[in-house]
Formats: C-alpha cells, sequence, structure tokens
C-alpha cells in the first residue's frame, strides 16, 4: 500500500545535514550511552539457562563466577529477578562468551518472550 500524497511529500532525507544538525551524532558521549543501552540487554531467561547448560556448568560455579548466591543464578534464569549493577556486568559478559561458543544455545525458541517484553526487576 503506497503512503496518501500528503505524506510522500514530507520526507525526511538524512542526507541533508540540517537534519542532523545539533543530533547526538556528533557527540561521541552520547553514542556511547546509546551503545551502552543496547549491549545492556540480557537474554530471556531460558536462553540465560541454556548457555549455562550448554557449558556444563551449575548454578553455583556461575554464582561464585560473578560473585553472588546460587540462589540470585536461579532466580536469574526463572525470571523472578535481573542482576543489578556490579553483577550485572560481569553476568552479561559471560552470558556473551557463552553465546559466542554455543550459538545454538542462544537461540530463541518459538513463543518465547524477548528481552524488550521483560521488565528490569531487582536481585
Amino acid at each position: 500500500m503506497m503512503a496518501p500524497p500528503e505524506w510522500r511529500s514530507h520526507r525526511v532525507s538524512f542526507r541533508d545535514p540540517s537534519i542532523l544538525k545539533g543530533c547526538a551524532m556528533s557527540d561521541p558521549d552520547r553514542l556511547k550511552r546509546v551503545d551502552a543501552l543496547l549491549d545492556d540487554v540480557l537474554p530471556p531467561p531460558s536462553v540465560r539457562a541454556k548457555l549455562r547448560v550448554a557449558a556444563g556448568l551449575t548454578q553455583q560455579e556461575v554464582a561464585e563466577a560473578v560473585g553472588v548466591k546460587r540462589l540470585a543464578v536461579a532466580r536469574w534464569e526463572l525470571g523472578q529477578t535481573h542482576p543489578r549493577r556490579p553483577h550485572r556486568a560481569v553476568y552479561m559478559h559471560l552470558l556473551k562468551r557463552l553465546a559466542q561458543r554455543y550459538p545454538d544455545a542462544a537461540e530463541l525458541d518459538e513463543g518465547m518472550p524477548t528481552p524488550a517484553s521483560e521488565s528490569r526487576g531487582s536481585g
């Protein structure tokens, strides 16, 4: 379906430098903050568990590596809570490394919630 004529006349071109005037594109600190937001997305809880199991790790081993109690890891994998700083960064690093080694375990199954559908809790 084609856009109505009145919409077509208001197209935005990002080739026009005046459009980007004052935009974050020129601010490296803002770009870093955007990257941090994108890098700070946890996989769904079931994928977290799949990655751990694929690596043959126990919840206790993950907990010791991250610096939390086993119950915290169990809750993260159930989606009851989510890791907070500074443990979040360490846990994210672990999950990213596991996803590189075990890409099949990092895949979402049909009907599995996406990271965006999860709310950030505590833990």
